[in-house]
């Protein structure tokens, strides 16, 4: 059987560094993942993060740092010594095997007896709801099912980690979805502590616990998905995480908790958290979310109020998303709810638009991360 009570554990990553002759894949990476804590490993191709999760796994040894689970230093292991379950992205099932015996593989390696091995497979098929598929094939499977297939294979012999790779990437974007509901209520369920791997920000904002930003081979910023969507550091992982307009000023004025931004004639208020000041003649950088911006109505107040003309627009069902020319800001990107919309947009519409001092975020002007 397997366990369902919270089994978590703790893996510790100390500067790891992967080079590939002159070139570094991965460059001093340091985080921690808590017992239980579904991690995902954010960036675009290229950052590091399926590198990060091969040396993880023991299939890439680091050329420099460690890897340590409960404290335990496990660099060194070999793959097969570390006793993690992976999930690929195109599902690495054995065409020739039914389903059960894709699911036993792994307990045969080890040489577990038949009866054990035939329950513990039957609790995996029941935990991804595919025991009624347990004699079919691969081929007479959809994509969704045979990513649990995956899933159960993975879960089956209660590995210490579970590692997925894309998993879901090569699935339509409904099922997608299905799916990532169906491996976030898993994950909760079974109390494991899984590590995942996604260029996709709306998965990894939808899934995790924590996520890890990495650009470039490096860590960019590491935190809570609200955290990073909402208090981004520098201006690649607001634009990287979600959507976000960009707008470039000069302080002017400083007070408690706020200061005044000005670009061209536009004044912005801007608030600060407690203990943080933006010297008075610096260069600022704002990230500014698309459904943090309202539209205004004549006689409508706000701490911060511009005008654009709009140049395009989108209906998206639940919303309008419209991008605007502005004077002093360059193009703004506005989603506005569609229910009971006080109009239809157009291009060449002028509009008042509004935002809180709170709203928008100080962010490095670095395209990098």
């Amino acid at each position: 059987m397997i366990d369902p009570r919270p089994a978590g554990h703790a893996l510790t990553l100390t500067g790891i560094t992967r080079r590939y002759g002159s070139f570094t894949a991965v460059q001093d990476v340091s985080l921690s993942v808590g017992r239980g804590e579904f991690l995902t490993l954010l960036g675009p191709s290229g950052s590091g993060k399926t590198t990060i999760l091969m040396m993880i796994a023991g299939f890439v040894v680091p050329s420099e740092g460690s890897i340590a689970l409960d404290g335990r230093d496990i660099t060194p292991l070999p793959p097969e010594k570390r006793d993690f379950g992976m999930v690929f992205q195109g599902y690495a099932l054995f065409p020739h095997m039914t389903v059960a015996e894709n699911v036993a593989f792994p307990l045969n390696v080890r040489g577990m007896g038949k009866a054990e091995r035939e329950a513990k497979v039957k609790a995996a098929l029941d935990l991804v709801q595919l025991d009624r598929f347990a004699h079919r094939k691969p081929s007479q499977l959809s994509g969704g099912q045979q990513q649990r297939v995956a899933l159960a294979r993975a879960l089956v012999f209660d590995p210490a980690l579970l590692l997925l790779d894309e998993p879901l990437s090569a699935l339509d974007k409904k099922l997608r979805a299905e799916l990532q509901e169906e491996l976030k209520l898993l994950h909760r369920r079974i109390g494991r502590t899984f590590i995942n791997v996604t260029h996709d920000q709306e998965e990894a904002l939808s899934l995790s616990d924590s996520i890890a930003i990495l650009n470039h081979g490096q860590l960019v910023q590491y935190g809570s998905p609200s955290t990073l969507y909402e208090a981004p550091r520098t201006r690649f992982v607001a634009d990287f995480l979600g959507k976000s307009n960009f707008c470039a000023g000069v302080v002017r004025e400083v007070g408690p908790g706020w200061c005044a931004i000005v670009a061209g004639s536009t004044r912005l208020i801007q608030a600060l958290p407690e203990g943080e000041r933006l010297p008075l003649g610096s260069s600022v950088l704002l990230s500014l979310r698309p459904e943090k911006i309202r539209l205004l109505n004549e006689g409508d107040e706000a701490d911060n109020i511009v005008e654009g003309t709009v140049t395009a627009w989108s209906y998206l069902g639940s919303g309008f998303s419209l991008t605007l020319r502005t004077a002093d800001l360059g193009e703004i990107r506005a989603v506005l709810p569609a229910w009971r919309a006080p109009f239809a947009p157009s291009e060449g519409m002028v509009l008042g638009l509004g935002w809180s001092a709170d709203a928008a975020v100080p962010v490095l002007e670095d395209a990098d991360g």
